[in-house]
């Protein structure tokens, strides 16, 4: 039996290898006048680094092992690509772009090989689910890096990572006095008190018919304001700061909690009801351990929304009148100041707090309703 097993990414890897050869200089002539050409003597280590962890992975080894030489051999490739390329942005010829290609395969290839894995063991699962998703976000910034860089894309439209890093590590107490006022301030507040007021107005139209018919078609409409159009109403009423940003939060999420809820009181079966009639439950004693056990998916997907929306809305609302501080105060001012790294850095931030945020009320949902089949097929 042969104890070979290409795939097809390793041998696309090593067909976009030899192309690179063919064509012959990675950058432009002008970089390869320069006396500190940046790839001398070194295209022939990258080329025959990645041909090799190509061929490795083609081997019949342990996929652990494999996926290891894929991880090492991927990401040295792309470093010294992208640490070649520095200081002579936008000079890349198309052999540079085949040989990211080609680490770009291998890495994918690193990733496959790690999907397949079975670990029996709890903590090698847990590992598995961090480390897949971790690898493929490094390689959209890799990619991002090394095709800003190498193509010489201008600042002004789309700076590489490392610039955006380098502001975001500058400016931490800037970002932490924006996060201060616009997450823990506007956000949070809004989002308690709107999904709050939602869940208890949504069993006030369970408990009365009346509201039920007259609240949830304006619910839809209200749902459907454009922010832009109530930001600047909640500014003139309630000021410049915070309050009025919590305000367009509470709008945002009050009516996507109040339709949930509502939808997930009527979602137990009729038979748990009769049930609990049989059993002389009252209207209350049945609310409580049937209908809003049954409803928790809907309010927890409710609260999953709301946590982007309000984070959405805090920051589109300060562009309409805010303290010089905020999310959304920065970025419209660093935008019209040109800087678009900080820019990107309050944009990282965002992204960085609201996959917390959804996180945690994740993680909160599972062990809550944990005995839905939902969790427990996951």
């Amino acid at each position: 039996m042969t104890r070979f097993k290409p795939s097809w990414q390793a041998m696309l890897a090593i067909v976009l290898c030899l192309a690179a050869v063919i064509l012959g200089a990675m950058s432009k002539p002008e970089a390869a006048a320069a006396a500190a050409y940046p790839y001398l003597g070194t295209k022939g280590l990258i080329i025959g680094l990645a041909v090799a962890t190509a061929l490795v992975s083609a081997i019949r080894i342990q996929p652990v092992v494999e996926a290891l030489v894929l991880f090492v051999g991927a990401h040295l490739v792309a470093w010294l690509l992208i640490s070649g390329i520095a200081g002579f942005e936008g000079t890349a010829l198309a052999p540079y772009f085949l040989l990211l290609a080609a680490a770009w395969l291998l890495g994918w290839r690193c990733v496959a090989v790690l999907s397949g894995l079975r670990p029996a063991a709890d903590w090698a699962k847990a590992a598995l689910r961090l480390v897949i998703p971790a690898i493929f976000g490094a390689w959209i910034l890799i990619i991002w890096e090394a095709v800003t860089r190498g193509a010489g894309i201008p600042f002004i439209l789309l700076p590489p990572p490392s610039a955006i890093g380098a502001r975001f590590v500058n400016s931490l107490p800037v970002l932490g006095a924006d996060v201060r006022q616009t997450i823990f301030k506007a956000v949070l507040i809004g989002y308690i008190v709107g999904n709050l007021a939602g869940f208890i107005t949504a069993i006030l139209a369970d408990r009365v018919p009346f509201l039920r018919r007259g609240l949830l078609p304006i619910g839809n409409m209200v749902s459907a304001l454009p922010i832009i159009g109530v930001a600047p109403i909640m500014v003139m009423w309630f000021g410049f700061d915070w309050p009025s940003k919590a305000a367009v939060v509470i709008i945002m999420t009050f009516f996507p909690m109040l339709v949930n809820t509502v939808a997930g009181l009527a979602a137990s079966g009729h038979m748990e009801r009769d049930l609990m009639r049989t059993y002389a439950s009252g209207y209350w004693q049945t609310l409580i351990k049937l209908r809003l056990p049954a409803a928790a998916p809907f309010i927890f997907n409710a609260l999953k929304i709301n946590s982007t929306l309000a984070l959405i809305g805090a920051i589109v609302a300060e562009f309409f009148g805010t303290p010089v501080v905020g999310m959304g105060f920065r970025i419209s001012t660093e935008v019209g100041r040109m800087n678009i790294d900080m820019v990107w850095a309050e944009i990282a931030v965002a992204a960085l707090a609201g996959s917390v945020f959804y996180g945690v009320v994740a993680l909160v949902e599972r062990a809550v309703t944990f005995w839905h089949p939902s969790v427990r097929g996951g």
